[in-house]
């Protein structure tokens, strides 16, 4: 018996002091997992969308209070700006909506007028060699210049061509693309 008790008290500082170990690397490393996201996976994509700039949009990166999801929680948005001259003129930020195999996270950037500069496909899980092209440029080429009224398939009436045999994955690309340019008149409001 006494046996059993040591053990389980052996057990139990092991199992607390790696927890508290665990807990603190995860509070150690948050700022440097944060920076190593943006560094990596968004500034390429920010990149991508946004041209003619002369400052840095990751440096200049603004959060912004959005208002309120359906549960009441606060939505925020991370804003690049591209800036000429100290002036505002295009900004890029990220959307993600579901696609096949899980989210697509997607880069989007827009001018004052809320066309779309371009599009970046950032994250996806979709299959290698049909979903996953929705990465190519033939694909995420096509959405520059359009608006929330033509981001739509062009069987129903829009101009995106979807990624053939891959229905759902495009139609995750158009629906995060579409969440992002109807978040856009708030963000406009705060930026430019």
């Amino acid at each position: 018996m006494r046996d059993l008790i040591k053990m389980v008290v052996v057990l139990l500082v092991i199992c607390t002091t790696s927890g508290v170990v665990l807990s603190y690397v995860n509070e150690a490393t948050i700022a440097p997992r944060e920076y190593q996201y943006i560094k990596f996976v968004q500034e390429p994509s920010i990149k991508a969308v946004l041209s003619g700039y002369n400052n840095d949009p990751v440096k200049d990166r603004m959060q912004l209070n959005l208002g309120e999801d359906q549960e009441g929680n606060p939505v925020e948005k991370v804003v690049f700006p591209a800036k000429k001259d100290g002036k505002t003129f295009e900004v890029a930020y990220s959307a993600a909506a579901k696609g096949y195999h899980g989210p697509i996270e997607v880069m989007v950037g827009v001018d004052p007028e809320g066309t779309l500069t371009g599009i970046s496909i950032m994250t996806h899980s979709e299959t290698p060699g049909l979903g996953a092209r929705i990465v190519e440029p033939k694909f995420t080429d096509q959405f520059a210049g359009l608006d929330l009224e033509t981001t739509k398939l062009s069987a129903d009436g829009g101009k995106v061509d979807a990624v053939s045999g891959a229905t759902f994955s495009t139609l995750g690309v158009i629906t995060a693309v579409d969440a992002a340019l109807e978040q856009f008149p708030q963000i406009k409001k705060e930026i430019f």
